[in-house]
């Protein structure tokens, strides 16, 4: 397996518990948006750790960029993220991922789901190419959002957020259900991209193929 070492230039806070982190970008090393690649920290005891972080920059960009839910209550690599500073180094691997670009369509997330879309929708605005694209995003609050005012300024309305957890005039309520899928679905023939927990991609799926999409229109991760 390919093994690269690189530095960690920046890192931010983009929520309460999600990290942006910024690193070199090795020679050659190629990916497409929506794509992913094992990551390990540098430190000992962690180097054979790897968990799947995708890239959230895009493929000419001269650095690479992870956006990166942390669970402080895991005890794993994601908490040791949160001791990290710059100057520290991750090793990342080959590059995977089955969640690429088809064509103009819509793009449903559930909370750190949402990361393989972002280098996607980030090429599409730099081509122009947003106009057909709808983002259905749900989170539990709205504190929950990932980089809320990025989306909202490339999609304007057809950014659709709605929360489990948190009753609030700005978006909608509940969970992303056959109902709400037929309110907000123009056209059942076009392309759903589908990233979420594991549970809700698979209700997702199952919920599209109810309401008539056929499965060459859905655009999910290998299993």
């Amino acid at each position: 397996m390919e093994e690269h070492r690189v530095k960690i230039n920046r890192i931010e806070h983009v929520t309460h518990d999600t990290l942006k982190i910024t690193t070199e970008r090795p020679y050659n090393y190629s990916f497409e948006p929506g794509q992913a690649t094992e990551v390990a920290i540098d430190k000992e005891g962690w180097k054979k750790e790897t968990r799947p972080f995708t890239f959230t920059s895009l493929p000419d960009d001269s650095e690479l960029e992870f956006i990166i839910k942390t669970y402080p209550e895991h005890d794993g690599t994601t908490d040791k993220l949160l001791d990290l500073e710059v100057g520290d180094h991750l090793l990342i691997h080959d590059v995977f991922g089955a969640i690429t670009y088809q064509g103009p369509g819509t793009l449903i997330a559930g909370g750190a789901g949402i990361t393989p879309f972002i280098a996607i929708l980030r090429k599409l605005e730099k081509e122009g190419k947003l106009e057909d694209i709808q983002v259905i995003f749900e989170n539990k609050t709205s504190r929950d959002i990932i980089l809320h005012d990025e989306l909202k300024s490339m999609l304007g309305d057809k950014l659709i957020n709605i929360l489990s957890q948190e009753k609030t005039d700005k978006y909608f309520y509940g969970y992303i259900d056959e109902t709400f899928l037929k309110e907000q679905l123009s056209s059942l023939e076009q392309y759903f991209y589908l990233c979420g927990p594991p549970q809700m991609v698979e209700y997702l799926e199952k919920t599209l193929h109810n309401i008539g999409v056929e499965n060459k229109w859905i655009v999910k991760e290998e299993e």
